[in-house]
């Protein structure tokens, strides 16, 4: 275990007795029973991490997984039934909701109670008042019984007291899912800052905040710590292991789809292994020079009823691109092959960056949602979605791809592929953002008002002209 841990966990085990009556807990403890009336359920087993100072950590899971019975532990609430927990510094969270608030008193005196709990004194916490209630914007509700308040305004009024209170750990479950758009990203924007200062540990369903927010994750399955690692790593295999749980582990035998893999169709020479590839001579950083790599389908999982065995970006007339520009107009070619009859085919794909945080993406359900394809068993399916490429800043990117069957909300996956096809940008033109968005025009004139444009200067897009 490192020296810098600011929260360590060693073999951490949480053990509840499960009575099947309420009496059976006075029953229980009358002398000399030998026979509990009670049966043990381990919400935690052997969970053993640490948190460095400055380091951001997700914890994802399903329900009942055990996440909440940790943070719990490590915040203090709950004792362990096995190993020991250490913390270092002030530690601030937001878990249940509404925890810790007294419902009679009003959002004022609750802000104040629990800064002080937190370990502000009364006037410093009195100091920071103005800006706790500035942050929760809930208005003359401030000043109302906390037990009037939506899930909403709880969490805008807790949030706003732990983002005050100067806390060397932030604790955060999944209470951000509550409230509307415009106070979450607030909060993600508060989150962000902490980072540079603070170490933080971040529960959510939401796998793109996890890759987004955090440098390290652990996936918890069963009360276990079934995987630790990146957080793109890890939310990438909790994915895969949610659709298996969902719709039953995976049919097509590793062995076989990698045979079938090997023997599908190769892309083109344009998109040939790296040392084979001719440099490209006109990179500039005035425009967005994207370097494609080959297809590479080993990182995958699905039932086989269906398997992708190409992907390719391409121009207007077909051919395939080994190199791309921000802003040119591309196709992305998709080809996949089914295994068994299929119904409701959907093909979709997400860009992302090497966080794991999705950029941009799509599918073919909408468009064929009135009249959906039907394919037989060793048919071919093919898919083409047209776009201007983004332009997108200096590093790596993957593409994701995957093939299923059903509808947007309920489908089964026959075959995705983790990081298909790998891309490069060598240089950017992008001004700020994940993105660049093509400008087709930027300009700007200067003159007395009523007088015209005057003179003015334009720049056009660095994109290819069509």
């Amino acid at each position: 275990m490192s020296s810098d841990a600011v929260i360590r966990a060693e073999g951490i085990g949480k053990c509840f007795r499960l009575y099947r009556k309420h009496h059976h807990r006075l029953l229980q403890l009358i002398p000399g029973r030998r026979e509990p009336l009670y049966r043990e359920f381990w919400a935690l087993r052997d969970v053993s991490f640490e948190v460095k100072r400055g380091e951001t950590v997700g914890i994802v899971g399903r329900n009942g997984s055990g996440k909440s019975t940790l943070l719990q532990i490590i915040c203090g609430t709950l004792k362990p039934t096995t190993g020991t927990v250490s913390v270092k510094g002030r530690v601030a969270a937001l878990l249940e909701l509404g925890a810790g608030f007294a419902p009679e008193f009003s959002g004022r005196d609750n802000a104040l109670l629990s800064a002080t709990l937190y370990g502000l004194t009364r006037a410093q916490a009195r100091a920071r008042l103005d800006d706790i209630i500035a942050f929760a914007d809930i208005g003359e509700y401030i000043d109302q019984p906390v037990k009037h308040y939506s899930s909403g305004m709880y969490v805008r009024l807790a949030f706003s007291v732990i983002a005050h209170v100067d806390a060397d750990v932030l604790v955060i479950d999944e209470a951000l899912s509550v409230g509307d758009a415009f106070f979450a990203q607030k909060c993600m924007r508060f989150l962000r800052s902490f980072r540079e200062k603070g170490s933080l540990l971040f529960v959510s369903h939401d796998s793109s905040a996890v890759t987004g927010l955090c440098n390290h994750a652990i996936w918890l399955d069963s009360g276990v710590a079934r995987k630790q690692g990146s957080a793109k790593g890890v939310t990438e295999a909790y994915l895969e292991a949610t659709y298996a749980g969902i719709q039953g582990r995976d049919r097509a035998e590793p062995a076989a789809a990698k045979s079938r893999a090997e023997a599908a169709p190769k892309p083109p020479e344009a998109l040939a292994p790296a040392d084979q590839r001719q440099p490209f001579i006109n990179a500039s950083n005035l425009r967005n020079d994207l370097e494609v790599f080959a297809f590479d389908p080993s990182s995958a999982f699905g039932i086989g009823g269906a398997e992708i065995t190409g992907v390719s970006f391409e121009d207007r007339d077909g051919h395939p691109l080994s190199w791309m520009v921000g802003g040119e107009l591309v196709r992305l070619h998709v080809r996949a092959v089914a295994h068994q009859p299929l119904t409701s085919p959907i093909i979709g794909f997400m860009v992302k960056d090497r966080l794991g945080q999705m950029l941009f993406g799509d599918n073919t359900y909408l468009s064929y949602y009135d009249s959906p394809l039907r394919v037989a068993a060793g048919e071919e399916l093919e898919a083409e979605f047209e776009f201007r490429m983004p332009i997108l800043p200096p590093g790596d990117y993957s593409l994701t791809v995957a093939v299923a069957e059903g509808s947007q909300h309920q489908h089964v996956q026959h075959h995705w592929i983790h990081d298909a096809v790998m891309f490069k940008s060598h240089s950017s033109s992008a001004v700020a953002g994940l993105v660049g968005i093509p400008m087709l025009r930027v300009a700007m004139w200067s003159g007395k008002p009523d007088a015209g444009k005057g003179a003015a200067a334009t720049r056009m897009s660095q994109g290819p002209a069509e």
